[in-house]
């Protein structure tokens, strides 16, 4: 990838280490939820048996590695503003349907993503878009919202946890196989590669299968 391309990246992104840590800290526990998921969890998740399987057998220091990407590797439906701004502005309105029964390392996980994705939401520029694939909709709900709202989240959203570009498989796969090899080059040339997808899918039509 051309260092123009990361440089530029850097440019727009506004993250300071104590930011960067929190988000690598949450993609390494995305990346254990993951490895351990099973059944609607992992179908929900978009993440295929076969990477499942490859993610699972990792240690601790190689998803620790895996995870460190200037870029958060989970979603929560952050690309969908209509949804956002229901659950933001009548946060008191919705409850968890009884067959969601989200586990509690999962609900533990949301809720330090929803919080981050709001203090991420205050920051100026692309850094919400490029960091969790918000649209600028979303990142303004987000904006509005109070601590009050957002504390009360972790279970309703739960359900939506997903990975980012789940219908990318060559990239997860990918990742798995990088971490699993112990290639730090190859590993950080797959983690660049996420920079593309996140740069790629701030235009209007965007197929993650067929990253340009």
């Amino acid at each position: 990838m051309p260092e123009s391309f990361v440089g530029a990246w850097q440019g727009e992104v506004q993250l300071s280490g104590a930011n960067l840590l929190s988000l690598r800290d949450l993609n390494r526990r995305f990346l254990e939820l993951a490895a351990t998921a099973h059944g609607a969890w992992a179908c929900r998740g978009g993440l295929s048996t076969n990477i499942l399987t490859r993610l699972a057998p990792l240690s601790q220091a190689q998803r620790e590695a895996a995870a460190n990407c200037p870029y958060a590797l989970f979603d929560l439906r952050f690309r969908d503003s209509t949804h956002w701004r229901e659950r933001l502005y009548n946060g008191r309105r919705w409850h968890v349907a009884d067959e969601a029964d989200p586990d509690a390392g999962t609900v533990e996980f949301v809720g330090l993503a929803v919080f981050y994705a709001w203090h991420i939401a205050s920051m100026a520029g692309m850094t919400p878009q490029l960091l969790l694939g918000m649209n600028g909709e979303t990142a303004e709900a987000f904006r509005g919202a109070t601590l009050e709202v957002i504390s009360s989240l972790a279970v309703t959203e739960a359900p939506h946890l997903s990975a980012r570009w789940s219908d990318c498989p060559t990239y997860w796969s990918a990742l798995a196989g990088a971490a699993g090899g112990g290639d730090p080059v190859t590993l950080r040339r797959v983690q660049l590669h996420g920079l593309q997808l996140a740069a790629a899918s701030r235009l209007p039509v965007f197929d993650p299968s067929h990253p340009r």
